[in-house]
């Protein structure tokens, strides 16, 4: 038992339990008119679902159906982990899935667009028919299901949809993050015969296409706050760092975790000052 905890801990990706919990955060915390709304079930119950089981869901389906392409891939040799097939843990993935429901019980209609299409797009990345990560830029565009926790969170808390222009400089934040991500799978990917878009660009036009990205992402973020889009720009000066001196990708994908918590934890602190100063 304590070796499948271990392996399931490992499958869930902790370096990146943030990369959803984190988005429900600050959709509480921007959506909150007092501080009384920052700790309620909705809020607590939304949180306690992205940290972990949703991060079950979403990185053991793509375990499952990446099984031949993850033999070759060495990122499993190390920090992530190769399906298993063990009946269990299988069974905890379904569960962790089914929990999910309990978050449309938990929130207003407001949210449930947002939480629908947060689990078709989980579900489509991975698993046939749809499988987008197999497709170049619906693999990129898909990954916008990673700010979809946040825009449920701020719904179901303000009673009111996000601001389009936040959800579409999350999005264009999120494409940029997984592609780059996908830089250090592109020869394994090659190896497999899994077309994505980093393997579609090659690497030197994939750090153009991340760079076009989060430039976008801080310009529509300053839309609805400058100081958020000043914030955001944090992205495109890394990868114009990164590109620009001799660290290996592999390296600076690891970076990248430590980065969008220090960005959620100011956009949070923001979000914060704003109601104590109300």
């Amino acid at each position: 038992m304590s070796g499948r905890l271990r392996y399931l801990l490992t499958l869930s990706r902790p370096r990146f339990w943030f990369y959803l919990a984190g988005p429900v955060v600050v959709g509480v915390a921007f959506g909150a008119d007092t501080t009384g709304d920052l700790f309620t079930a909705v809020s607590v119950g939304l949180f306690a679902y992205f940290l972990l089981p949703a991060n079950v869901f979403l990185y053991g389906v793509n375990d499952v159906f990446d099984v031949d392409v993850d033999i070759a891939n060495p990122k499993k040799d190390e920090r992530e982990a190769r399906w298993s097939g063990d009946s269990v843990v299988a069974a905890v993935i379904a569960l962790s899935t089914l929990l999910g429901a309990a978050t449309f019980l938990l929130t207003s209609s407001r949210a449930w667009p947002y939480l629908a299409g947060f689990f078709l797009l989980g579900f489509q990345y991975s698993a046939p028919p749809l499988r987008f990560k197999t497709t170049p830029f619906l693999d990129s565009v898909s990954n916008g299901l990673y700010v979809l926790p946040g825009a449920a969170a701020y719904a179901a808390v303000a009673g009111a949809h996000p601001p389009l222009a936040a959800v579409a400089g999350a999005w264009l934040w999120a494409m940029g993050m997984h592609t780059f991500s996908a830089i250090p799978d592109i020869d394994p990917d090659r190896e497999a015969g899994i077309r994505t878009m980093a393997t579609f660009l090659g690497e030197r036009r994939t750090f153009a296409y991340c760079l076009c990205c989060w430039l976008a992402a801080a310009v529509v973020f300053g839309l609805v706050d400058v100081r958020i889009g000043l914030l955001l720009g944090a992205y495109p000066l890394l990868i114009l760092a990164v590109y620009r001196s001799d660290v290996d990708v592999d390296r600076a994908y690891w970076w990248y975790p430590m980065l969008n918590t220090a960005v959620g934890t100011l956009l949070t602190l923001g979000a914060l000052w704003r109601l104590v100063n109300a």
